[in-house]
């Protein structure tokens, strides 16, 4: 028996690789001879970095840079190892952990003045440690503000009418009177980076990056309306620069960081689970299993939107292969994982208790353990 197991992060309670090897204890009860492969798995959110890092090997770095109101704040990445298949060092970035809304208590929120300076500041760390491949998730960003503060960092000058850098912040767009690249550094030239990116919104607009995820940023209406007209002034003044087209779907992501990705940077957006897959090598692995196990927290009707334990299904169906899914919760529209390529999916709960017991690092191991035991029971009668 050949079982590959990749379980997407129980946010708040047990991390992908926790999540695979409860998974994998409860099937050994079973089948104590298989052969199991537990591998990392996130979709281009949080978790990118440690599920890259178990994926192909590598190290953690911790850099302190400006966070997203300006205050110093210590970001971790990751540079993976000598596993991975390119010559170059590869960086792996969550952008939250240098601009991400956690980093900001409800009540200061204000996406006129947060800045992505400090994500272009741990670019420039990993640029300055030999990394000239990017794998970067933009996700839970608390900014609005195209991406010129990421670009700032990097020596990217976004003049105003006296020839002065602009402020940070989505309420100094409407300033920018010119882009000068005299000064960027000159080791972009040789990067790349892959952008995970699982939103198709405009720069601007109704499904632009300001009215859409404005408001959870902490915009007003009117604060929306300024956002949105400084991100199209943004997108007038970059005309210059081959990658400025702002109804590209998916520059609206993260404040308009796509924006800023795709038109400044030699950059793709691209599905974080697509990345997480191919950068894990995961479909070697598929290729010889006999089941493959996959899940998260909660599975529902955004499941079959990209998320990662349909990646998975969908990889593993292309090679014929069977597939259960575990998950902390189901709701109805979870059946529509079926269709996506879940054999089955059951949820790991065992008895009735509320949220946090649940949520326990101890109780979600124990719970997911004895539900792929009896899983794999049924697989076993089911053999006879």
């Amino acid at each position: 028996m050949n079982i590959v197991i990749a379980i997407d992060s129980f946010k708040g309670s047990i991390s992908s690789k926790t999540a695979g090897q409860a998974a994998a204890e409860g099937i050994r009860r079973v089948y104590p001879e298989a052969q199991i492969f537990v591998r990392p798995l996130a979709d281009g959110g949080e978790g990118t970095v440690e599920a890259l890092i178990q994926g192909v090997g590598g190290s953690l770095e911790t850099v302190r840079v400006t966070g997203p109101l300006g205050e110093p704040v210590d970001c971790c990445y990751g540079i993976l190892g000598e596993q991975t298949t390119v010559e170059q060092k590869t960086a792996v970035i969550e952008m939250a952990g240098a601009a991400g809304l956690p980093l900001i208590v409800a009540e200061k929120r204000d996406p006129l003045r947060t800045t992505t300076y400090g994500v272009g500041q741990v670019i420039k760390d990993a640029v300055e440690k030999g990394c000239r491949r990017f794998i970067v998730g933009i996700g839970g960003s608390a900014t609005n503000d195209g991406g010129v503060g990421m670009l700032q960092a990097l020596g990217f000058s976004f003049l105003d009418r006296e020839g002065k850098q602009v402020s940070f912040g989505a309420g100094a767009l409407s300033d920018i009177c010119r882009i000068s690249t005299e000064k960027v550094m000159p080791e972009l030239a040789e990067c790349t980076f892959r952008v995970a990116c699982d939103v198709t919104n405009p720069l601007c607009g109704e499904q632009g990056a300001s009215v859409v995820y404005g408001p959870q940023k902490g915009a007003s209406q009117e604060m929306v309306e300024q956002m949105d007209r400084g991100l199209r002034h943004l997108a007038e003044i970059s005309q210059s620069f081959s990658g400025a087209d702002p109804d590209y779907p998916g520059t609206g992501a993260a404040g308009g960081l796509g924006f800023g990705f795709l038109t400044f940077l030699n950059s793709t957006l691209e599905s974080g689970v697509k990345i997480i897959l191919e950068e894990t090598g995961l479909e070697a692995y598929i290729r010889e299993a006999d089941f493959v196990v996959t899940g998260e927290g909660r599975l529902d009707g955004q499941t079959v939107q990209g998320k990662a334990p349909v990646g998975v299904a969908g990889l593993a169906k292309a090679h014929g292969k069977r597939v259960f899914a575990f998950s902390g919760a189901v709701t109805p529209e979870a059946r529509l994982c079926n269709q996506a390529g879940v054999d089955a999916f059951f949820p790991i709960l065992r008895s009735v208790v509320g949220l946090d017991e649940a949520m326990k690092e101890e109780a979600a191991v124990k719970n997911m353990a004895d539900t792929a035991e009896q899983v794999f029971r049924v697989v076993k009668a089911m053999q006879k």
